[in-house]
């Protein structure tokens, strides 16, 4: 989640914060990423900042940049090109807990002539292509659907539409 609806940055100039940022219409959403950073980081105080729409989940600690495989004052995460760690996605186990996240905070569920399909959604290049990757290691077919101005990339969607019930029971996909 933090690939997707995160961020660092060191405010105090002592220690890094992780702020991800999530809909208020997402309760259980917010829930979870509260209890996952706390579980993450157990010494470390998790909060909740309340602002217009929205609410911040946000932990401070000087290990996040390892942990989550970028600098804090590198720049924004589409100018450092992050994705996601090797050991991450050549392991499943941890390559579905990570799909999860970048689809809940960067991905949608929806019909199209009835049809089920999900969507996942990126500027990043990197990290469409670790996306594409882990799905491709799970037996799925994305198709990647490039838009782009003056030839320069600006967004990526992946788009599942076969096996899509059994991609969103595998993953354990939910947005409430």
């Amino acid at each position: 989640m933090a690939l997707g609806d995160g961020n660092l940055s060191n405010p105090n100039g002592r220690a890094v914060r992780l702020r991800i940022t999530c809909d208020k219409k997402y309760p259980r959403l917010m829930n979870h990423i509260q209890r996952s950073l706390q579980t993450l980081l157990p010494e470390n105080k998790v909060s909740l900042v309340n602002k217009p729409g929205c609410m911040d989940v946000s932990v401070y600690s000087n290990y996040l940049p390892e942990l989550i495989g970028y600098p804090w004052d590198g720049g924004p995460k589409i100018i450092q090109g992050v994705g996601v760690h090797p050991w991450i996605k050549n392991d499943m186990r941890y390559g579905k807990e990570c799909l999860r996240g970048l689809f809940q905070t960067d991905g949608c569920i929806y019909k199209d002539r009835g049809y089920i399909m999900v969507n996942f959604t990126s500027a990043g290049k990197r990290l469409a292509d670790d996306v594409f990757f882990m799905m491709k290691k799970l037996g799925y077919c994305p198709h990647v659907q490039k838009i782009y101005q003056k030839k320069i990339y600006l967004r990526y969607t992946l788009r599942l539409s076969k096996n899509v019930k059994l991609f969103i029971d595998e993953i354990d996909f939910w947005k409430e």
